[in-house]
Order: structure tokens, then C-alpha cells, then sequence
């Protein structure tokens, strides 16, 4: 394996395994919302709910992640959109179904589902994974009918095996073709590994980076959008 893939490689898992360390600090990044919010009525509202990629662990504020730095660019396109950050840090699949209800409080047009890479680091079974997002998904419509979701996929390394390995990046495309959601393949594309694109940890993204995301996200909420 080469210098680069190795540290792609590795940068990736220690990602992975700080997500999950940082269950124990969630409270210092839980319900972000950026103070910069449009509080228009007559537009659209996003809403992103993940883990601490969504709320933007490490950076000056959540209007540095790429959640609002994209819902900024969306804007000049739709003067009224509306944003909501609802990234805890820690969140597994089962930690966002429990507050799934708390967090759709409010109707919302647009939801952006970014968890699992928690349930790959402590090797939680593949099945519960896929169940638990099935069942934010329908939840999320049984109470919202006419809402849009795009799922965002997430990687593990083979470090629980590569069949589990080969399982877990499986489940998420197979979600959002059974439950025919908009699909994003992995949020980190080009900036995971990249030194230049991570905190000094190196492994949260820059801010540099979170534009990086953000601009890989546009196009998917912008088809949501039309």
C-alpha cells in the first residue's frame, strides 16, 4: 500500500474512532443552530441531522460546516431558504432515532440524513444500522408526507472484517433504493487523508475542507429544491 493510501486509509479510521470518542463532548455541539438562520416563513426549511461532521466539531461555529456554508450558496438561488443544524457529536443511527421526534417539532421540506459511521466503529450490527435509518426515514414522512430526504452514505475500513466491511457500505444505497431517497455516496470524498483539508487532530475538517463538502452536497439539494 502506498504512503498516500495508507494514510487516506488510516486518517479515515481515526475519523471514524474521534466521531465516536466525541459522545462524551456532544453537549457542546448538540441542536447547533446558526445564529445567521433565516426566519422567513414563506420558504423551504432544511433540515441537517447527523453526528459532529454536521455540526461542525472543531470550527469557530456551525456557520463554518458545510451544512450552512452550502444552505448559503443555496440561498442566493432561493431567497427564503430556511436552515436548521441538528448535528450532535457522538450520534449513532440508534441515538438519532431517539430524538428524532424532539427534532421534528417543526415541518421541514428538505432532510439531510448523515449517521452510521458511530455504529461501524463499535462494530454494531450491519441490520440495526439499515433498520434504524429505515425507521428515521419513515418516520420522518409518517409525520412530514410531502418531505424530501437525501441520505448520505458513509465507508469503514475492514478492521471488523471485510465482510463486515463489504456489508456496511452495501446498506445505505440499498436504503435509499428501498426507500427511494435521494443518495449522496460519502460526504468526505477528497478531503478524508488530505492533511491540508484537516484540523491539526487531522481528522476533522478544516473550514478550508467544509467548503470542500459543501460544494460536493450543492447539486443534491439543489435537485430537492426544484
Amino acid at each position: 500500500m502506498s504512503r498516500l493510501s495508507y494514510y487516506g486509509f488510516f486518517s479515515i479510521l481515526v475519523l471514524f474512532s474521534f466521531v465516536a470518542s466525541c459522545n462524551k463532548e456532544g453537549s457542546e455541539q448538540e441542536h447547533q443552530v446558526s445564529p445567521k438562520m433565516e426566519t422567513k416563513t414563506n420558504g423551504k426549511k432544511i433540515l441537517f441531522f447527523g453526528d459532529s461532521l454536521t455540526a461542525g466539531y472543531g470550527l469557530n461555529g456551525p456557520e463554518e460546516s458545510f451544512a450552512y456554508l452550502a444552505y448559503l450558496e443555496l440561498q442566493k438561488k432561493y431567497p427564503d431558504l430556511q436552515y436548521v443544524n441538528a448535528g450532535v457529536s457522538g450520534d449513532t443511527t440508534s441515538g438519532g432515532l431517539a430524538r428524532l421526534d424532539w427534532v421534528l417539532n417543526t415541518k421541514y421540506d428538505i432532510f439531510v440524513l448523515e449517521l452510521g459511521a458511530n455504529d461501524s466503529l463499535r462494530g454494531l450490527p450491519t441490520k440495526m444500522t439499515e433498520e434504524n435509518l429505515t425507521r428515521i426515514i419513515r418516520e420522518a414522512r409518517a409525520k412530514y408526507p410531502s418531505i424530501k430526504i437525501l441520505l448520505i452514505g458513509m465507508r469503514t475500513l475492514p478492521n471488523m472484517g471485510p465482510q463486515y466491511a463489504k456489508e456496511f457500505a452495501a446498506l445505505f444505497p440499498r436504503v435509499a433504493k428501498k426507500e427511494k431517497t435521494e443518495f449522496m455516496p460519502f460526504l468526505l470524498e477528497g478531503v478524508a487523508g488530505d492533511r491540508r483539508l484537516n484540523q491539526d487532530d487531522g481528522i476533522h475538517p478544516t473550514a478550508e475542507g467544509h467548503k470542500i463538502l459543501s460544494k460536493h452536497l450543492i447539486p443534491y439539494l439543489d435537485k430537492l429544491l426544484k
